[in-house]
């Protein structure tokens, strides 16, 4: 596994504290995120997933606990937005530059307006993907959410 990312190196470059855990990266499950957070032993409700998504044709990152589902009506809400849709896994790989399994709101190709579940801010850190499968990075979700210039949002 790469010692850096280029998630890893947006947070070095914003100066912003994390730390990394690693786990076993299994390509077959259903539900990465439980996985994760499973192989890592934390809950799932602080390892978020990061989701690439439209807002009325605009493409979007949405960060949520790995146990929660997103609604669509309250994502494109958060963008003043009438109607949003996931991307298709290819279309997300290719806007961010990283793989399915190890997309991160971090270090993306392009930078692109974020949403950050309300609830993970009540928690004193969180687990976001590192750039990386296999690669989490444990990070203080108000951090997250200012290195990102997120939108804190109720999405679930």
């Amino acid at each position: 596994m790469a010692k850096s990312t280029r998630a890893t190196l947006a947070l070095d470059k914003a100066k912003i504290a994390y730390e990394t855990r690693t786990y076993e990266y299994d390509p077959n499950v259903e539900r990465i995120g439980l996985h994760a957070a499973e192989s890592i032993g934390a809950s799932p409700e602080i390892v978020l997933k990061t989701l690439m998504a439209q807002v009325d044709g605009r493409t979007v990152c949405v960060v949520v606990p790995s146990d929660r589902e997103v609604s669509m009506r309250k994502l494109a809400s958060a963008f003043g937005g009438k109607s949003a849709q996931m991307m298709k896994p290819a279309d997300a790989e290719r806007s961010t530059g990283y793989h399915v399994g190890g997309i991160s709101p971090f270090g993306q190709k392009r930078q692109v307006p974020t949403a950050v579940e309300a609830a993970a801010l009540e928690h004193p850190h969180v687990f976001i993907n590192g750039g990386q499968r296999g690669l989490q990075v444990q990070i203080d979700p108000a951090s997250a959410v200012e290195a990102l210039k997120a939108v804190v949002a109720d999405l679930t």
